[in-house]
Protein backbone atom coordinates (compact mmCIF):
# COMPACT_ATOMS: atom_id res chain seq x y z
CA UNK A 1 0.00 0.00 0.00
CA UNK A 2 1.21 3.20 -0.84
CA UNK A 3 1.65 5.52 2.47
CA UNK A 4 -0.40 8.59 3.45
CA UNK A 5 1.10 11.45 2.76
CA UNK A 6 0.86 15.03 1.48
CA UNK A 7 0.11 16.08 -2.37
CA UNK A 8 3.02 18.31 -2.53
CA UNK A 9 5.81 18.64 -0.30
CA UNK A 10 6.95 22.65 -1.10
CA UNK A 11 10.29 23.98 -0.74
CA UNK A 12 11.50 27.40 -0.77
CA UNK A 13 13.75 29.68 1.37
CA UNK A 14 11.59 32.84 1.01
CA UNK A 15 9.26 32.41 4.14
CA UNK A 16 6.49 35.20 2.27
CA UNK A 17 6.52 33.33 -1.22
CA UNK A 18 6.25 30.05 0.38
CA UNK A 19 3.40 30.92 2.66
CA UNK A 20 1.87 32.67 0.00
CA UNK A 21 2.26 29.38 -2.51
CA UNK A 22 1.03 26.99 0.44
CA UNK A 23 -2.18 28.70 1.07
CA UNK A 24 -3.25 29.27 -3.10
CA UNK A 25 -2.75 25.39 -3.33
CA UNK A 26 -5.00 24.63 -0.14
CA UNK A 27 -7.71 26.78 -1.72
CA UNK A 28 -7.04 24.46 -4.76
CA UNK A 29 -8.06 21.50 -2.52
CA UNK A 30 -4.08 20.27 -2.75
CA UNK A 31 -2.81 18.83 0.90
CA UNK A 32 0.77 21.11 1.08
CA UNK A 33 3.84 20.74 3.80
CA UNK A 34 6.00 23.15 3.11
CA UNK A 35 9.83 23.02 3.86
CA UNK A 36 12.34 25.93 4.12
CA UNK A 37 15.26 23.61 4.16
CA UNK A 38 15.90 21.23 1.28
CA UNK A 39 17.08 19.21 3.83
CA UNK A 40 14.24 18.76 6.25
CA UNK A 41 12.27 17.91 3.00
CA UNK A 42 14.42 14.97 2.22
CA UNK A 43 13.49 13.23 5.53
CA UNK A 44 9.43 13.69 4.58
CA UNK A 45 10.38 11.58 0.95
CA UNK A 46 10.34 7.80 0.40
CA UNK A 47 10.24 5.46 -2.50
CA UNK A 48 6.22 5.15 -1.74
CA UNK A 49 5.75 9.02 -1.26
CA UNK A 50 2.43 9.13 -3.91
CA UNK A 51 2.93 13.34 -4.21
CA UNK A 52 5.09 15.83 -6.35
CA UNK A 53 7.70 17.97 -4.72
CA UNK A 54 7.69 21.53 -5.83
CA UNK A 55 11.08 23.03 -5.05
CA UNK A 56 12.44 26.36 -5.65
CA UNK A 57 15.90 26.68 -7.72
CA UNK A 58 17.78 29.37 -6.25
CA UNK A 59 18.51 28.08 -2.35
CA UNK A 60 21.36 28.73 -0.09
CA UNK A 61 23.26 25.29 1.24
CA UNK A 62 21.20 23.06 -0.91
CA UNK A 63 19.71 24.21 -4.11
CA UNK A 64 16.88 23.20 -6.82
CA UNK A 65 19.36 20.62 -8.70
CA UNK A 66 21.23 19.36 -6.39
CA UNK A 67 17.75 18.78 -4.04
CA UNK A 68 16.14 17.14 -6.79
CA UNK A 69 19.52 14.99 -7.67
CA UNK A 70 18.65 13.62 -3.94
CA UNK A 71 15.43 13.49 -4.45
CA UNK A 72 15.61 11.19 -7.51
CA UNK A 73 17.82 9.12 -5.87
CA UNK A 74 15.32 8.09 -3.41
CA UNK A 75 12.91 7.06 -6.49
CA UNK A 76 13.53 8.38 -9.97
CA UNK A 77 9.78 8.10 -10.85
CA UNK A 78 9.11 10.97 -8.05
CA UNK A 79 7.62 14.14 -10.15
CA UNK A 80 9.67 17.26 -9.11
CA UNK A 81 8.90 20.31 -10.29
CA UNK A 82 11.01 23.37 -10.20
CA UNK A 83 10.23 27.14 -9.84
CA UNK A 84 12.16 29.38 -11.57
CA UNK A 85 13.14 32.77 -11.74
CA UNK A 86 13.86 35.19 -15.29
CA UNK A 87 17.42 33.86 -15.34
CA UNK A 88 16.92 30.60 -14.57
CA UNK A 89 15.24 29.18 -17.50
CA UNK A 90 18.68 27.22 -19.32
CA UNK A 91 19.32 25.49 -15.50
CA UNK A 92 15.39 24.57 -15.26
CA UNK A 93 15.70 22.72 -19.52
CA UNK A 94 18.72 21.41 -18.51
CA UNK A 95 17.05 19.83 -15.00
CA UNK A 96 14.55 18.41 -17.33
CA UNK A 97 17.17 16.49 -18.96
CA UNK A 98 18.53 15.27 -15.59
CA UNK A 99 14.78 14.00 -14.72
CA UNK A 100 12.53 16.94 -13.78
CA UNK A 101 8.67 16.71 -14.49
CA UNK A 102 8.27 20.29 -15.53
CA UNK A 103 9.08 23.57 -14.93
CA UNK A 104 7.15 26.92 -13.89
CA UNK A 105 8.53 30.11 -14.67
CA UNK A 106 7.79 33.55 -12.08
CA UNK A 107 5.68 34.74 -12.29
CA UNK A 108 3.00 32.08 -12.53
CA UNK A 109 -0.82 31.96 -11.41
CA UNK A 110 -0.86 29.50 -8.31
CA UNK A 111 -3.87 27.73 -10.31
CA UNK A 112 -0.95 26.92 -13.41
CA UNK A 113 1.36 25.63 -10.98
CA UNK A 114 -1.72 23.38 -9.30
CA UNK A 115 -2.78 22.02 -13.21
CA UNK A 116 0.99 21.23 -13.26
CA UNK A 117 0.62 19.46 -9.80
CA UNK A 118 -2.15 17.58 -10.72
CA UNK A 119 -0.43 16.32 -13.70
CA UNK A 120 2.08 14.97 -12.06
CA UNK A 121 0.17 13.41 -9.34
CA UNK A 122 -1.66 11.21 -11.75
CA UNK A 123 1.36 10.41 -13.07
CA UNK A 124 2.74 9.72 -9.65
CA UNK A 125 -0.37 7.48 -9.00
CA UNK A 126 -0.27 5.73 -11.93
CA UNK A 127 3.69 4.57 -11.22
CA UNK A 128 2.48 3.31 -7.69
CA UNK A 129 -0.10 1.38 -8.98
CA UNK A 130 1.80 -0.53 -12.08
CA UNK A 131 4.35 -1.28 -9.43
CA UNK A 132 1.83 -3.03 -7.16
CA UNK A 133 0.36 -4.56 -10.21
CA UNK A 134 3.54 -5.48 -11.00
CA UNK A 135 4.56 -6.64 -7.82
CA UNK A 136 1.57 -8.41 -7.25
CA UNK A 137 2.26 -10.43 -10.81
CA UNK A 138 5.79 -11.35 -9.60
CA UNK A 139 4.54 -13.53 -7.15
CA UNK A 140 2.15 -15.02 -9.40
CA UNK A 141 4.27 -18.04 -10.53
CA UNK A 142 1.66 -19.53 -13.52
CA UNK A 143 1.71 -18.04 -17.02
CA UNK A 144 -2.27 -18.76 -16.79
CA UNK A 145 -2.18 -16.14 -14.11
CA UNK A 146 -0.90 -13.55 -16.04
CA UNK A 147 -2.35 -13.91 -19.15
CA UNK A 148 -6.02 -14.41 -17.99
CA UNK A 149 -9.29 -15.94 -19.88
CA UNK A 150 -10.30 -19.06 -21.39
CA UNK A 151 -11.26 -17.95 -24.79
CA UNK A 152 -9.28 -20.26 -27.51
CA UNK A 153 -7.57 -17.09 -28.77
CA UNK A 154 -6.21 -16.62 -25.31
CA UNK A 155 -5.54 -20.18 -24.72
CA UNK A 156 -3.37 -19.81 -28.27
CA UNK A 157 -1.74 -16.84 -26.68
CA UNK A 158 -0.60 -18.11 -23.68
CA UNK A 159 0.90 -21.77 -26.03
CA UNK A 160 2.39 -19.00 -27.92
CA UNK A 161 4.42 -17.11 -24.90
CA UNK A 162 5.56 -20.43 -23.43
CA UNK A 163 6.76 -21.42 -26.63
CA UNK A 164 9.02 -18.17 -27.61
CA UNK A 165 9.76 -17.01 -24.44
CA UNK A 166 13.01 -18.96 -23.59
CA UNK A 167 13.99 -18.60 -27.37
CA UNK A 168 15.25 -14.80 -27.15
CA UNK A 169 13.07 -13.88 -30.61
CA UNK A 170 12.60 -10.52 -30.95
CA UNK A 171 8.70 -10.20 -31.05
CA UNK A 172 6.30 -7.85 -32.27
CA UNK A 173 3.42 -7.65 -30.07
CA UNK A 174 0.09 -6.42 -31.97
CA UNK A 175 -3.26 -5.22 -29.93
CA UNK A 176 -5.39 -2.18 -29.68
CA UNK A 177 -4.87 0.41 -26.68
CA UNK A 178 -5.48 -0.82 -23.56
CA UNK A 179 -5.28 -4.35 -24.69
CA UNK A 180 -2.59 -5.60 -22.50
CA UNK A 181 0.53 -5.80 -24.72
CA UNK A 182 3.14 -4.72 -21.75
CA UNK A 183 1.74 -7.49 -19.77
CA UNK A 184 2.21 -9.94 -22.66
CA UNK A 185 5.68 -8.70 -23.08
CA UNK A 186 6.66 -8.95 -19.27
CA UNK A 187 5.63 -12.49 -19.49
CA UNK A 188 7.85 -12.91 -22.46
CA UNK A 189 10.39 -11.78 -19.92
CA UNK A 190 9.67 -13.45 -16.91
CA UNK A 191 9.82 -16.99 -18.76
CA UNK A 192 12.86 -16.74 -19.96
CA UNK A 193 16.31 -16.90 -19.48
CA UNK A 194 16.60 -13.07 -18.94
CA UNK A 195 14.33 -12.89 -16.21
CA UNK A 196 16.58 -12.54 -13.39
CA UNK A 197 18.30 -8.81 -15.52
CA UNK A 198 16.26 -5.85 -16.19
CA UNK A 199 12.80 -5.24 -17.81
CA UNK A 200 13.56 -1.65 -19.49
CA UNK A 201 10.06 -0.21 -20.88
CA UNK A 202 10.23 2.03 -23.17
CA UNK A 203 7.05 4.26 -24.56
CA UNK A 204 8.26 6.14 -27.60
CA UNK A 205 5.06 8.14 -28.08
CA UNK A 206 5.61 9.65 -24.34
CA UNK A 207 9.41 10.99 -25.35
CA UNK A 208 10.39 14.41 -26.67
CA UNK A 209 12.05 14.18 -30.08
CA UNK A 210 15.06 16.45 -28.69
CA UNK A 211 15.94 14.03 -26.07
CA UNK A 212 15.16 10.65 -27.45
CA UNK A 213 18.26 9.47 -29.09
CA UNK A 214 20.00 10.55 -25.61
CA UNK A 215 17.29 8.22 -23.99
CA UNK A 216 17.89 5.19 -25.87
CA UNK A 217 21.91 4.93 -26.63
CA UNK A 218 22.94 7.99 -23.52
CA UNK A 219 25.50 10.52 -23.92
CA UNK A 220 29.01 11.51 -23.02
CA UNK A 221 29.63 14.87 -21.09
CA UNK A 222 29.81 17.76 -23.19
CA UNK A 223 27.89 15.64 -26.24
CA UNK A 224 25.51 18.71 -26.10
CA UNK A 225 24.69 21.69 -24.59
CA UNK A 226 23.63 20.57 -21.43
CA UNK A 227 24.93 17.13 -21.07
CA UNK A 228 27.57 17.76 -18.28
CA UNK A 229 28.02 14.25 -17.62
CA UNK A 230 27.59 10.86 -18.87
CA UNK A 231 24.35 9.21 -19.04
CA UNK A 232 23.50 5.58 -19.73
CA UNK A 233 20.51 4.90 -22.26
CA UNK A 234 17.92 2.61 -21.86
CA UNK A 235 19.09 -0.11 -24.39
CA UNK A 236 22.83 -0.29 -22.30
CA UNK A 237 20.65 -0.13 -18.63
CA UNK A 238 18.86 -3.58 -19.99
CA UNK A 239 21.72 -5.37 -21.11
CA UNK A 240 21.18 -8.75 -20.35
CA UNK A 241 17.92 -8.14 -20.14
CA UNK A 242 14.92 -7.10 -22.18
CA UNK A 243 13.57 -3.85 -23.80
CA UNK A 244 10.11 -3.52 -24.61
CA UNK A 245 9.53 -0.58 -27.09
CA UNK A 246 5.73 0.46 -26.80
CA UNK A 247 4.01 2.51 -29.35
CA UNK A 248 7.09 2.17 -31.96
CA UNK A 249 5.46 3.21 -34.57
CA UNK A 250 6.00 6.82 -33.09
CA UNK A 251 9.74 6.30 -32.81
CA UNK A 252 10.83 9.40 -35.47
CA UNK A 253 12.15 7.76 -38.98
CA UNK A 254 16.03 8.39 -37.90
CA UNK A 255 15.93 7.23 -35.16
CA UNK A 256 14.48 4.31 -36.76
CA UNK A 257 17.83 3.63 -38.62
CA UNK A 258 20.27 4.39 -35.62
CA UNK A 259 17.84 1.31 -33.81
CA UNK A 260 18.61 -1.29 -36.58
CA UNK A 261 22.11 -0.89 -36.55
CA UNK A 262 22.00 -1.54 -32.52
CA UNK A 263 19.61 -4.49 -33.37
CA UNK A 264 21.58 -6.33 -36.11
CA UNK A 265 24.96 -5.23 -34.66
CA UNK A 266 23.88 -6.04 -30.88
CA UNK A 267 26.02 -3.27 -30.59
CA UNK A 268 25.20 0.66 -29.80
CA UNK A 269 27.60 4.05 -29.53
CA UNK A 270 26.88 6.48 -26.66
CA UNK A 271 26.40 9.78 -28.14
CA UNK A 272 29.43 12.02 -28.35
CA UNK A 273 31.66 8.96 -28.44
CA UNK A 274 33.25 6.89 -31.06
CA UNK A 275 33.41 3.65 -28.39
CA UNK A 276 31.58 0.59 -29.72
CA UNK A 277 29.66 -1.19 -26.68
CA UNK A 278 28.67 -4.78 -27.18
CA UNK A 279 24.88 -5.32 -26.12
CA UNK A 280 22.91 -8.39 -25.06
CA UNK A 281 19.68 -7.41 -25.21
CA UNK A 282 16.40 -9.02 -26.32
CA UNK A 283 13.74 -6.73 -28.42
CA UNK A 284 10.39 -6.89 -27.88
CA UNK A 285 8.29 -4.13 -29.61
CA UNK A 286 4.04 -3.15 -29.19
CA UNK A 287 2.18 -1.18 -31.91
CA UNK A 288 -1.52 -0.86 -32.19
CA UNK A 289 -0.67 -0.32 -35.91
CA UNK A 290 -0.34 -2.48 -39.03
CA UNK A 291 3.73 -1.86 -39.57
CA UNK A 292 3.25 -3.49 -42.70
CA UNK A 293 1.09 -0.53 -44.10
CA UNK A 294 2.92 2.13 -41.93
CA UNK A 295 5.99 0.68 -43.58
CA UNK A 296 4.18 0.71 -47.83
CA UNK A 297 3.09 4.35 -46.53
CA UNK A 298 6.42 5.54 -45.91
CA UNK A 299 5.60 6.07 -42.17
CA UNK A 300 8.10 3.45 -40.53
CA UNK A 301 11.14 1.63 -41.79
CA UNK A 302 10.10 -1.28 -43.84
CA UNK A 303 13.58 -3.14 -42.89
CA UNK A 304 12.86 -2.73 -39.02
CA UNK A 305 9.60 -3.99 -39.27
CA UNK A 306 11.21 -6.75 -41.19
CA UNK A 307 13.99 -7.16 -38.51
CA UNK A 308 12.00 -6.84 -35.31
CA UNK A 309 9.01 -9.05 -36.93
CA UNK A 310 10.82 -12.45 -36.21
CA UNK A 311 7.71 -13.51 -33.68
CA UNK A 312 4.11 -11.67 -34.08
CA UNK A 313 2.00 -12.00 -31.13
CA UNK A 314 -1.64 -10.69 -31.36
CA UNK A 315 -3.80 -9.76 -28.75
CA UNK A 316 -7.36 -9.75 -29.18
CA UNK A 317 -9.70 -6.93 -28.11
CA UNK A 318 -11.96 -7.83 -25.07
CA UNK A 319 -15.32 -7.57 -27.41
CA UNK A 320 -13.68 -10.65 -29.43
CA UNK A 321 -13.41 -12.68 -26.63
CA UNK A 322 -16.84 -11.47 -24.50
CA UNK A 323 -16.27 -15.09 -22.55
CA UNK A 324 -13.47 -13.58 -20.86
CA UNK A 325 -14.76 -11.00 -19.97
CA UNK A 326 -15.88 -11.62 -16.22
CA UNK A 327 -12.90 -13.59 -15.08
CA UNK A 328 -10.64 -11.18 -16.35
CA UNK A 329 -12.64 -8.81 -14.09
CA UNK A 330 -13.07 -11.13 -10.82
CA UNK A 331 -9.29 -10.76 -11.25
CA UNK A 332 -9.11 -7.02 -11.59
CA UNK A 333 -11.28 -6.83 -8.52
CA UNK A 334 -9.59 -8.99 -6.10
CA UNK A 335 -6.33 -6.31 -7.24
CA UNK A 336 -8.35 -3.51 -6.51
CA UNK A 337 -9.25 -5.25 -3.21
CA UNK A 338 -5.82 -5.19 -1.73
CA UNK A 339 -4.68 -1.80 -3.11
CA UNK A 340 -7.83 -0.39 -1.45
CA UNK A 341 -8.25 -2.47 0.99
CA UNK A 342 -11.98 -3.10 0.49
CA UNK A 343 -14.26 -5.69 0.41
CA UNK A 344 -15.39 -6.95 -3.16
CA UNK A 345 -19.19 -6.33 -3.53
CA UNK A 346 -21.62 -8.84 -4.85
CA UNK A 347 -20.94 -10.01 -7.99
CA UNK A 348 -24.62 -10.44 -9.44
CA UNK A 349 -25.79 -12.15 -12.91
CA UNK A 350 -27.00 -8.52 -13.82
CA UNK A 351 -23.80 -7.26 -13.47
CA UNK A 352 -21.83 -9.59 -15.52
CA UNK A 353 -24.43 -9.22 -18.07
CA UNK A 354 -23.78 -5.84 -18.08
CA UNK A 355 -20.35 -6.11 -18.44
CA UNK A 356 -20.43 -9.05 -21.33
CA UNK A 357 -22.53 -6.62 -23.07
CA UNK A 358 -20.41 -3.58 -23.43
CA UNK A 359 -18.31 -3.14 -26.24
CA UNK A 360 -14.67 -2.01 -24.18
CA UNK A 361 -13.35 0.06 -26.45
CA UNK A 362 -10.87 0.57 -24.16
CA UNK A 363 -10.02 -3.02 -23.71
CA UNK A 364 -8.78 -4.45 -20.10
CA UNK A 365 -7.27 -1.14 -19.19
CA UNK A 366 -11.19 0.25 -19.42
CA UNK A 367 -11.92 -3.04 -17.27
CA UNK A 368 -9.69 -2.42 -14.65
CA UNK A 369 -11.09 1.35 -14.12
CA UNK A 370 -14.39 -0.03 -13.88
CA UNK A 371 -13.27 -3.02 -11.38
CA UNK A 372 -11.20 -0.30 -9.68
CA UNK A 373 -14.76 1.96 -9.22
CA UNK A 374 -16.97 -1.19 -8.43
CA UNK A 375 -14.61 -2.06 -5.06
CA UNK A 376 -14.81 1.04 -4.12
CA UNK A 377 -18.42 1.38 -4.41
CA UNK A 378 -18.63 4.15 -7.46
CA UNK A 379 -19.56 2.42 -10.19
CA UNK A 380 -23.52 1.97 -10.95
CA UNK A 381 -24.04 0.44 -14.35
CA UNK A 382 -22.88 1.79 -17.70
CA UNK A 383 -24.70 5.13 -18.91
CA UNK A 384 -25.25 6.62 -15.34
CA UNK A 385 -24.28 8.36 -12.10
CA UNK A 386 -20.71 8.25 -11.10
CA UNK A 387 -19.97 5.66 -13.44
CA UNK A 388 -19.73 7.45 -16.47
CA UNK A 389 -19.02 10.82 -15.66
CA UNK A 390 -15.44 10.56 -16.41
CA UNK A 391 -16.42 8.19 -19.69
CA UNK A 392 -18.83 10.34 -21.37
CA UNK A 393 -18.49 13.38 -20.65
CA UNK A 394 -16.41 16.04 -23.02
CA UNK A 395 -13.47 18.54 -22.79
CA UNK A 396 -10.54 19.09 -20.68
CA UNK A 397 -9.78 16.67 -17.71
CA UNK A 398 -10.18 19.35 -14.84
CA UNK A 399 -14.05 19.19 -16.36
CA UNK A 400 -14.46 15.55 -16.60
CA UNK A 401 -12.93 15.79 -12.91
CA UNK A 402 -16.01 17.83 -11.65
CA UNK A 403 -18.39 15.94 -13.36
CA UNK A 404 -17.37 12.83 -11.71
CA UNK A 405 -16.97 14.39 -8.47
CA UNK A 406 -20.15 15.91 -8.89
CA UNK A 407 -21.45 12.76 -10.07
CA UNK A 408 -20.33 11.10 -7.02
CA UNK A 409 -21.34 13.35 -4.12
CA UNK A 410 -24.67 13.66 -5.90
CA UNK A 411 -25.04 9.57 -5.48
CA UNK A 412 -23.59 9.81 -1.71
CA UNK A 413 -26.41 12.31 -0.95
CA UNK A 414 -29.36 10.36 -2.31
CA UNK A 415 -27.85 7.23 -0.89
CA UNK A 416 -28.05 9.26 2.75
CA UNK A 417 -31.28 10.42 1.77
CA UNK A 418 -29.63 13.97 2.31
CA UNK A 419 -27.97 13.52 5.70
CA UNK A 420 -25.22 15.47 4.88
CA UNK A 421 -23.29 14.12 7.83
CA UNK A 422 -23.63 10.76 6.57
CA UNK A 423 -22.06 12.23 3.20
CA UNK A 424 -18.99 13.64 4.18
CA UNK A 425 -18.27 10.30 6.99
CA UNK A 426 -18.74 8.35 3.87
CA UNK A 427 -16.48 9.91 2.02
CA UNK A 428 -14.03 10.34 4.69
CA UNK A 429 -14.10 14.23 4.20
CA UNK A 430 -14.51 17.51 6.91
CA UNK A 431 -18.18 18.76 7.10
CA UNK A 432 -16.14 21.62 5.68
CA UNK A 433 -14.77 20.24 2.92
CA UNK A 434 -18.01 18.79 1.95
CA UNK A 435 -19.44 22.04 2.08
CA UNK A 436 -16.55 23.77 -0.49
CA UNK A 437 -17.17 20.87 -2.66
CA UNK A 438 -21.16 21.47 -3.24
CA UNK A 439 -20.75 25.21 -3.55
CA UNK A 440 -17.44 24.96 -5.67
CA UNK A 441 -19.68 22.48 -7.92
CA UNK A 442 -23.12 23.60 -7.91
CA UNK A 443 -24.81 20.99 -5.48
CA UNK A 444 -27.79 22.17 -3.54
CA UNK A 445 -28.84 19.63 -1.23
CA UNK A 446 -31.07 20.28 1.95
CA UNK A 447 -29.00 18.59 5.42
CA UNK A 448 -31.65 17.02 7.28
CA UNK A 449 -29.52 17.46 10.88
CA UNK A 450 -29.61 21.18 10.22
Amino acid sequence: MTAPGPDILLVDDDDDLRHALRQGLELDDLDVADFKRPADALEAIHRDFAGAVVSDIRMPDMDGMQFMARVLEIDPAIPVILVTGHGDIQIAVDAMREGAYDFIPKPFRVQDLGAVTRRALEKRRLVLENRILRSELDAVSGIAERIVGRSPAIAALRDEIELVADTGADVIVIGETGAGKEVVARALHDFSPRASSSFVALNCAALPPDIFESELFGHEAGAFTGASKQRIGKLEHADGGTVFLDEIESMPLDLQAKLLRAIEERAIERLGSNKRIPLDVRFIAATKSDLSREAKAGRFRADLFYRLNVVSLSIPPLRDRREDIPLLFERLARLARARYRREIPEFTPALERQLVEHEWPGNVRELRNVADRWVLGLWNGFGGGAASAGEDFAGPLSDRMAAFERAVIEAEIRKAGGKLKDVYEALGISRKGLYDKMRKLGIAANDAES
